[in-house]
């Protein structure tokens, strides 16, 4: 079954050019306002007297800031996610997350010398006294622990070893380390009280951070889903392994969801239906229904292919910035490798083009595993789209997205000699991270501008 192209006015996610620009500056002047209220409070005077207990001061102030950005990263804040997509997203939270675990176990070790300096004792002795006798330090030992085990299942060796769903339920142990570290920080942490405006600053943030995840993470989601109340209409099989997924609803014109983005699905069928999985739509959103197709790569997509009409789904998002809204040019070039080509099918119903402008190259190990092949023949004849299926193994001697064949010619020449005007297109990439990397640099060397390449990469 085929998704029809059907005339109807969408709600499209709307994306300003300033927004992006205003949530890093804000980021930036918080780190630089908690480091001016650690000067303030006599930080480099303290130096002199006490290092260890004043950069354990600074270390710890720029970790809780830290902290508190990378709740309000995860909060997926829609016109922050819009603005930066969820590949940018993912790279500074990572990098804001070890940051702040980095500095938060040199806040401990740090503050911990400094003590054990004035009081005269042993390092073990006084961490001893620390945790045991000052208010709030169980709360926050049991708050490092739990954001330590998040940074460790963070690490890629370890995600390698979960699964997407445990992982995510592990992450979410971060709005615990949170909590947990909050009354430590207001009944002992004398940089968050010593003055009204840091007093003003570190509840505010604290309450900035509780209340965007309290409403865009539970909040919207949940109002959403109450008022579309999706169901699953069909399940159709695509290939070997792969389904499709329809799902009605009510007002589905007024969901502001665009082609190429995603949402994260739950379907209320058998146990373990609470862990989210994340997928894209495969069909441009229509104003009447949705599709959804999975390959079966674990135990959340293998399920799709059991769901029976009428099941329940609940879904957060839309997420995603693989859309028609970062588009400059009037020429596209779309690279799909496997189930990569879900949102790209869907960005092909919905962009609009003339003929001859729209090329898509889809990767496959075989002919018998390319996905919408009907579909995709079909969009070639009706809207002049050119099509390039690129079958067979990679090549091995070096980092390349082309079949082995072409292993004897650089990868940019084989892609200005398909596309001689490459350099003049809008490029649309999704696909695992190493083959999305490689088309990537292909289209930096064949010319294409930095800003007209777009990527999606299936990693997490």
């Amino acid at each position: 079954m085929s998704a029809t192209l059907v005339t109807h006015r969408v709600a499209r996610p709307a994306v300003r050019a300033w927004w992006r620009d205003v949530a890093g500056l804000t980021a930036w002047l918080s780190v630089l306002f908690v480091v001016a209220l650690w000067v303030s409070g006599r930080g480099l005077q303290d130096l002199r007297t006490d290092f260890f207990t004043a950069t354990g001061r600074l270390t710890g102030l720029v970790s809780a800031d830290l902290l508190l950005l990378q709740l309000l990263l995860m909060a997926r804040i829609p016109w922050v996610e819009r603005s930066y997509g969820q590949d940018e997203l993912t790279r500074r939270h990572r990098l804001a997350g070890f940051t702040s675990i980095t500095l938060l176990a040199a806040h401990i070790v740090l503050i911990t010398l400094g003590y054990a300096a004035t009081d005269r004792s042993g390092v073990l002795a006084e961490t001893w006294a620390l945790v045991t006798t000052y208010p709030g330090m169980l709360l926050a030992a049991a708050g490092t622990a739990a954001l330590g085990m998040v940074a460790g299942t963070s690490v890629r060796a370890a995600r390698r070893r979960l699964r997407y769903e445990s992982w995510h339920l592990l992450h979410l142990y971060a709005y615990l380390g949170a909590g947990l570290a909050l009354p430590h920080q207001l009944w002992t942490g004398a940089d968050f009280t010593a003055s009204p405006a840091a007093t003003v600053f570190w509840w505010t943030a604290y309450a900035v951070a509780a209340g965007a995840v309290l409403v865009f993470r539970l909040g919207l989601p949940g109002w959403l889903n109450l008022r579309h109340r999706l169901v699953v209409e069909q399940v159709v099989p695509e290939g070997r392994g792969v389904v499709s997924v329809y799902l009605r609803g009510r007002d589905l014109d007024r969901l502001p969801v665009a082609a190429g983005q995603f949402f994260i699905w739950r379907f209320r069928s058998g146990p373990g239906w609470t862990r989210g999985k994340p997928f894209s739509l495969s069909a441009a959103p229509d104003g009447q229904r949705l599709r959804i197709t999975a390959k079966d790569l674990g135990a959340g997509s293998r399920r799709l292919a059991t769901l029976r009409p009428g099941t329940p789904a609940l879904f957060e998002g839309p997420y995603g910035r693989l859309t028609s809204t970062v588009r400059k040019g009037r020429k596209i070039a779309l690279f799909a490798s496997g189930i990569g080509i879900t949102p790209l099918r869907a960005l092909l119903d919905e962009l609009p083009y003339h003929p001859g402008e729209a090329v898509l190259f889809q990767r496959a190990g075989r002919a018998a595993d390319l996905l919408f092949r009907q579909e995709l023949d079909d969009l070639a004849a009706r809207r002049g789209v050119r099509l390039h299926y690129l079958l067979g193994r990679r090549s091995r001697a070096r980092a390349s997205w082309l079949p082995a064949g072409y292993a004897p010619v650089p990868d940019e020449q084989v892609l200005r000699h398909l596309v001689p005007d490459i350099a003049d297109h809008e490029v649309y990439v999704c696909g695992p991270a190493t083959w999305t990397a490689a088309v990537l640099e292909s289209a930096r060397r064949a010319g294409v501008p930095a800003d007209r390449v777009h990527a999606e990469r299936f990693a997490w």
